[in-house]
């Protein structure tokens, strides 16, 4: 009777521990079925170079049946405004956040302490230049190899010489790893060519009030590495106002389409934004459905794209996904 008794409480408590097993399974399938709700936070998010990157965001949110909202910025924000939008975002019901990281001191570990309550992935540039330190998974171009491609583009034109040239570069901010390791890539590109660089503006946003780009020093050759700066040197050089400056640049625009069809600039290195934003939403959501397993960093590809090559049928897929 007594080891009857035994016998009875052992299966009894297999079975309970059974019952758990299997209502752990429900759950997490549950968890896992339910539709997440994905925010996203761009820095001047109605601008037309997001445009392929946003259209790569709603079709990863159709694949993955996630309910996408990319939060309306007008302009450059703060550390102190992107964390109040991603607060509010977490507020409204967001189960993850992918964010474009604003460049100033503090962004990381604001970014750390929004990532404790919700899974963050960053896209476009990262809060760190070490990947292998930073808690936050990203996904961007492989921006270090743009700048190259575009000093090698560059000496292409040039018979692998720039002696006796003097360079420009502009950049709408310094403060992120993008534009370091663009500018890293451009200038190990150019290394052994020669040639000078004048000047380098950072913090450049082409807003009235600033000087515009013919206000500064002459050059033969201006290399502008993000699309904002692309679009006002092309617009300055098309107006004539660069005295014979050739301009070279990384851009995902139709404007910046535009300024490549009308001559005004010479060549384009141009990011594949489409899977930059179709990879930040399947990474954030494999981030949510495994909560403790890394997610890998992942930088992606770019085309060169010059006037006659402008609307090949590799280039065509580029032109669809930015008219989105």
């Amino acid at each position: 009777m007594k080891n009857d008794k035994k016998v009875f409480i052992l299966i009894e408590a297999i079975l309970a521990v059974v019952f758990l097993i299997v209502a752990a399974f429900m759950l997490f399938d549950r968890a896992d079925d339910r539709i997440q709700k994905i925010s996203v936070v761009l820095q001047d998010s109605d601008s037309s170079q997001w445009s392929a990157l946003k259209y790569g965001l709603e079709m990863a949110a159709a694949d993955y049946d996630a309910e996408l909202f990319v939060v309306s910025t007008g302009g450059s924000l703060t550390v102190e405004e992107e964390e109040a939008l991603l607060e509010k975002e977490i507020d409204n019901g967001a189960n993850g956040i992918i964010v474009q990281p604003v460049a100033g001191e503090g962004t990381e570990e604001m970014l750390e302490k929004i990532g404790r309550k919700v899974p963050v992935m960053q896209v476009e540039s990262a809060v760190t230049t070490d990947d292998e330190t930073s808690a936050l998974p990203v996904a961007r171009p492989d921006h270090y190899e743009m700048g190259a491609a575009l000093a090698d583009e560059l000496l292409k034109d040039f018979n692998g010489s720039l002696e006796g040239k003097t360079l420009g570069i502009v950049a709408n901010s310094k403060d992120t790893s993008a534009f370091q390791d663009k500018e890293e890539g451009f200038m190990d590109g150019i290394a052994q060519a020669g040639g000078e660089v004048r000047w380098t503006v950072n913090d450049y946003s082409g807003q009235e009030e600033e000087l515009a780009l013919p206000a500064y020093p002459e050059v033969d050759i201006i290399i502008a590495l993000d699309d904002r700066c692309l679009i006002q040197a092309g617009e300055a050089a098309a107006n004539k106002n660069l005295y014979g400056a050739v301009v070279y640049g990384i851009g995902n625009s139709m404007e910046a389409f535009y300024y490549l069809d009308y001559g005004s600039v010479e060549c384009l290195i141009v990011p594949d934004e489409f899977n930059v934003g179709y990879e930040s939403v399947r990474g954030l959501i494999q981030k949510l459905q495994h909560p403790f397993r890394r997610v890998s960093v992942r930088s992606l590809s770019y085309s060169v794209v010059r006037k006659e090559t402008l609307f090949s049928a590799d280039n065509q897929n580029i032109l669809f996904t930015m008219t989105q």
